[in-house]
């Protein structure tokens, strides 16, 4: 009858703890308000508005710009950066910590063997006449013990480790994308520097042309030594600038390789000029991109992880309770260790109830509460950086499509000037110094334009870095 009442004791416990009880409130996302729209949204720059194929996973991003090369290198860095395996390890360590606290709603279970030789004194106080000197004891012990989640302190603590985990998972894509976005800007950037290079090397083929007209001149006497030494100065500033890209192109070079997890002095990218115009990203709607950023993601699952941890810090005012049994076979001979009479048992439960801890459990709780308003806070600040990183972008897209515009019509004039001033020159109806400031104007404004190409495609880029790159929460994992 005894263990019948206590098998019911156990089952009633059992049912409680299953019951759902959990104290500590429970999780709301921090409310942010989002814009309607972007202000820069449709204002002549290379965007679009989002439609319902847009919020399908896009995974690689990069493939958008048709570059081979880019694909490539893309794919090493996903699989080979040591920053991206190490947030990877990280997540497995957070889940890893996710399966510790669901092993807590479970009971331990515990089992033994001990054998020992014994010996008993002969003036041994009380020892009974029959009992022998020396004998055996030979015992298997098991050992079951179990502290149901009356309160969901445990739960909570599941809770807690689980957004950790998916925070974890956010932040995994987050350094993904940073670092993908990082390799496509520096790509670009480098691609950048071949198309300013391009143009340098048909400017010293056209000053060289130049520089052999004003010695025909100057042998005909129609032009002077001032003109050749200004042709010569003109064509060796030119290579110089040509030599010193290769500066900023090594510099690229060997942050490619380091992103894709390999030796810069064994990598190099050939010479190809960057062209063409950005392509066009969708943006969608500002509420969007609280589904769509991985960083925004973390903070929020942050939140969520504070937050249970007011309920495990609250759970510690409730009593505490622990059933156990302990069973064991026993016996001086090893034959007889597994005969009915051998077996010994009990079996019972405790309650605990801290009565004073000094103020203890409040500071936990309140430490709890300040932590889950800190991150929060955070969340709140990083959803607001969010939408300012996509206005920064979407403005640089506008501003920089029409500086181009404006550019190059800048650039058609400088040509169209220096063709004429050239033409003066040769029939000795303008000085040559005409021809030099105009080739002057010309390289400095083509070289401006060549640098709007690559500022273009890199804020096209940064946008969809801004964006989120194409992930989804949906991505995180359940735990």
């Amino acid at each position: 009858m005894k263990h019948a009442n206590l098998f019911r004791i156990a089952a009633l416990l059992g049912a409680l703890a299953l019951s759902g009880c959990r104290v500590g409130p429970n999780y709301t996302v921090p409310v942010v308000p989002a814009p309607p729209a972007y202000s820069d949204d449709g204002h002549n720059g290379n965007w679009t508005q989002a439609t319902p194929a847009d919020t399908a996973d896009r995974g690689a991003w990069w493939t958008i710009y048709n570059d081979a090369e880019l694909n490539d290198l893309e794919q090493r860095c996903t699989t080979a950066n040591s920053s991206i395996a190490a947030a990877l390890h990280s997540y497995e360590q957070a889940h890893d910590l996710v399966l510790e606290s669901k092993s807590a709603l479970y009971p331990t279970i515990g089992i033994g063997a001990v054998a020992n030789r014994n010996r008993v004194s002969n003036t041994r106080p009380l020892r009974p006449a029959n009992q022998a000197q020396d004998y055996w004891d030979f015992l298997i012990p098991l050992n079951i013990s179990w502290e149901p989640d009356l309160w969901g302190g445990v739960r909570r603590q599941i809770e807690s480790a689980t957004a950790n985990a998916q925070a974890s998972a956010a932040d995994l894509a987050n350094t993904r994308l940073s670092l993908q976005g990082l390799l496509a800007v520096s790509f670009f950037q480098l691609r950048g520097i071949d198309l300013q290079a391009q143009l340098l090397r048909s400017s010293l083929d056209a000053y060289t042309q130049t520089l052999n007209l004003t010695q025909t001149r100057l042998k005909g006497g129609l032009s002077t030594e001032s003109d050749v030494e200004q042709a010569t100065a003109q064509l060796e500033e030119t290579r110089a600038q040509l030599i010193d890209l290769g500066v900023m192109r090594a510099a690229l070079e060997h942050a490619v390789a380091v992103l894709i997890d390999v030796p810069a002095t064994n990598f190099h990218l050939p010479d190809r000029a960057l062209a063409g115009d950005p392509p066009s990203v969708p943006t969608g709607v500002p509420s969007e991109l609280l589904e769509r950023r991985p960083d925004i993601a973390s903070a929020e699952r942050k939140v969520a992880a504070a937050n249970a941890l007011i309920g495990v810090a609250k759970s510690a005012y409730y009593p505490s309770v622990t059933l156990g049994t302990v069973g064991a076979v026993e016996s001086d001979a090893i034959s007889q260790l597994f005969n009915s009479g051998s077996a010994e048992w009990t079996a019972g439960g405790s309650v605990g109830q801290l009565i004073y801890d000094g103020g203890r459990r409040k500071a936990q709780m309140q430490s709890a509460i300040a932590q889950r308003a800190q991150a929060a806070s955070i969340y709140r600040e990083q959803v607001l950086s969010a939408f300012r990183d996509v206005e920064d972008q979407l403005a640089a897209l506008r501003v920089l499509d029409q500086e181009a515009v404006v550019q190059q019509r800048a650039v058609a004039a400088a040509r169209k000037s220096t063709e004429l001033s050239t033409l003066r020159y040769k029939r000795g109806l303008a000085p040559y110094l005409e021809v030099l400031t105009n080739q002057t104007i010309e390289l400095t404004d083509e070289r401006l334009a060549a640098d709007l190409v690559a500022r273009r495609i890199v804020a096209a880029a940064q946008l969809q870095m801004a964006l989120g790159g194409g992930w989804n929460s949906s991505q995180l994992p359940n735990s």
